[in-house]
């Protein structure tokens, strides 16, 4: 394993067009590339979350092995009662409401747009020790 190398999730989306807008709305992602195919859809992208990078896609039809099923994935924020507000008010359904948890994160959950994914927001940061 080479030093420095990090994980990139990839996500795919029926519609990755909307998901994109909804990630970047609801929960405050920045847009850092977006390729599309000949039919317009989606075919790369690439959105940010403080250093770490979402990659999401646009599903196939017919599926294939790379079309993602439903992913957990967990994002720290400093304030997670104003993350969770904003996502409230550009309409995301919460999963798991604001909760202290017993190792000293505060945080909540919510679902993307095709409730697909659960996206988990806290102040717990891991690290690498």
């Amino acid at each position: 394993m080479s030093v420095g190398m990090s994980i990139y999730p990839t996500l795919r989306y029926t519609d990755a067009t909307a998901a994109l807008a909804f990630l970047r709305g609801a929960f405050g992602m920045t847009e850092q590339h977006v390729s599309t195919t000949e039919d317009g859809t989606v075919g790369h992208a690439e959105l940010s979350w403080g250093d770490g990078i979402v990659m999401v896609g646009t599903r196939t039809n017919p599926p294939d092995q790379f079309d993602t099923g439903r992913a957990v994935l967990y994002l720290p924020v400093d304030d997670v009662d104003a993350h969770h507000e904003r996502a409230l008010a550009a309409g995301a359904e919460i999963h798991a409401g604001l909760t202290d948890q017993p190792y000293g994160s505060r945080e909540y959950a919510a679902l993307d747009p095709e409730g697909n994914n659960i996206w988990c927001f806290g102040t717990y940061r891991p690290s690498l020790d």
